[in-house]
């Protein structure tokens, strides 16, 4: 803990250093603690894995520029999601970010009647403003850092999320997010709220003929920073049921994320995701890779 209280210090003097070339009109990379600006979520951004967390993607601090790419697969029973997305983060303030989901039904397909690796396609853009607090520095106080932000999301399956009963193919989840490290404790801690009607987060449409309307979803997770690159811990989060056919279940993981440097890092989780359109005890494997600045 020393050494993260530490490493805490040298980041903020590291900062300090670079005020006279922010004042200069320079654009400041790097600067924030590993780990702390969290990783790529599932639907792009910074957060979690499963859940979008306030924190902003990058390792900007306030006076630069930050960024960060990823790739994530997930391999259940009878699915298997690829996503691959890009975030930038503008002094540690605002974020966009852009992420492409391929949900490939595999064998699972032709048991559905879509037909043999019959895959879902579906983009997601984001933007998410810090509107408080802040998850690193601010250790003398128990605000967090909060943010909100929003996801629009774009199915191409429209004809097909149609017949299973979906309303729409596209729709607009907004979110409220507090995220706070508690660097005495070692300790990571976040929680969001989601209003949504996203069907399977958006994969098999959004809403229905008899249930169209928003909801709020809770998403939580919980990390113990082992190292100032290594952090274990858990997430879950709720969903809505908006399809006659299938029950949607929640989803929690188990997970582990390693910062190699700066730049790269790894995150891979044990996840439990449920039932799945009418398939039971979807769980499996989460990777995701990312590497930013």
């Amino acid at each position: 803990m020393k050494r993260l209280a530490g490493a805490a210090i040298v980041a903020g003097a590291l900062t300090g250093c670079g005020a006279g070339a922010a004042l200069a009109g320079e654009i400041e990379t790097g600067g924030k603690l590993l780990l702390t600006h969290g990783v790529s979520a599932l639907e792009g951004g910074a957060g979690g894995g499963l859940s979008t967390w306030a924190v902003i993607a990058g390792a900007e601090t306030s006076r630069g520029v930050g960024g960060e790419a990823h790739a994530t697969y997930v391999g259940v029973r009878d699915y298997k999601l690829r996503a691959f997305g890009a975030a930038v983060g503008w002094r540690d303030r605002f974020e966009l970010s852009a992420t492409r989901q391929d949900f490939d039904t595999g064998a699972t397909g032709a048991k559905l009647g879509l037909g043999k690796g019959f895959t879902f396609k579906q983009t997601v853009l984001g933007a998410k403003v810090r509107v408080l607090g802040d998850a690193v520095y601010d250790q003398d106080t128990w605000v967090p850092q909060i943010s909100v932000g929003a996801q629009y999301k774009h199915n191409d399956q429209g004809a097909i999320v149609s017949a299973v009963g979906a309303k729409d193919e596209s729709g607009v989840d907004g979110y409220v997010a507090a995220t706070k490290l508690l660097l005495d404790k070692s300790l990571v801690l976040n929680g969001t709220v989601r209003l949504t009607k996203a069907n399977q987060t958006g994969l098999l449409g959004f809403g229905s003929a008899t249930d169209n309307g928003y909801r709020p979803q809770f998403e939580g997770s919980a990390g113990l920073l082992l190292s100032k690159r290594f952090v274990v811990g858990a997430e879950y989060r709720t969903k809505p049921s908006n399809l006659a056919f299938a029950k949607e279940d929640d989803w929690m993981d188990l997970f582990a994320a390693y910062a190699v440097s700066q730049h790269p890092s790894v995150t891979a989780a044990y996840v439990d995701l449920g039932d799945i359109a009418t398939f039971r005890n979807q769980r499996g494997l989460y990777l995701s890779l990312q590497a930013g600045f």
